[in-house]
């Protein structure tokens, strides 16, 4: 239970740490009226275009360029203010994940859960009865391990964290 609160803290901390930093399109794109792929289009943002990032929602930044303030992809933005480096150093960092600042790699949760359904969620039974028909028996898996050229390894469970979890 305590890692859950570390986790669901961690995750609300890095949500907060993008507002309120600039950024840079890093290819043309457009502004959403809301974070959907399908939303409508109330701008454009042209590669190199400066923007201030408000807020993050899933794998969606909202964002102001100009006069006019949207959602975009989070992958069409680079956190932080423009090193000027080249063009193929731009590509590479964002093929890598390394295109944020302190080039950091990091993933994108595009189904992530905000604060809002972490507060609404329910249990349902439906949903999980559905996860049971994904289900495989360890052989089958032992069997697709191996196929793959896979091999099993032992992790070790991280420490404690020191002075306690809260």
């Amino acid at each position: 239970m305590r890692h859950d609160l570390f986790l669901l803290g961690a995750l609300l901390a890095t949500t907060a740490a993008w507002a309120g930093e600039p950024g840079t399109a890093l290819k043309n794109d457009s502004l959403r009226a809301e974070p959907y792929g399908d939303a409508k289009a109330v701008g454009s943002l042209n590669r190199g275009d400066k923007v201030d990032i408000l807020a993050k929602q899933g794998a969606w930044l909202q964002v102001k360029a100009g006069k006019t303030t949207g959602w975009v992809r989070l992958l069409s933005i680079k956190r932080g203010s423009s090193s000027g480096g080249s063009e193929a150093a731009g590509v590479l960092a964002l093929a890598s994940g390394r295109a944020g600042t302190g080039q950091v790699v990091s993933t994108t949760g595009v189904r992530g859960l905000n604060e809002e359904a972490l507060k609404s969620a329910k249990f349902n039974d439906a949903d999980i009865q559905l996860l049971d028909t994904s289900a495989v028996s360890a052989d089958d898996a032992r069997q697709f391990a191996a196929t793959g050229g896979l091999a099993a390894r032992r992790l070790d469970y991280l420490p404690e964290p020191k002075g306690g979890a809260q």
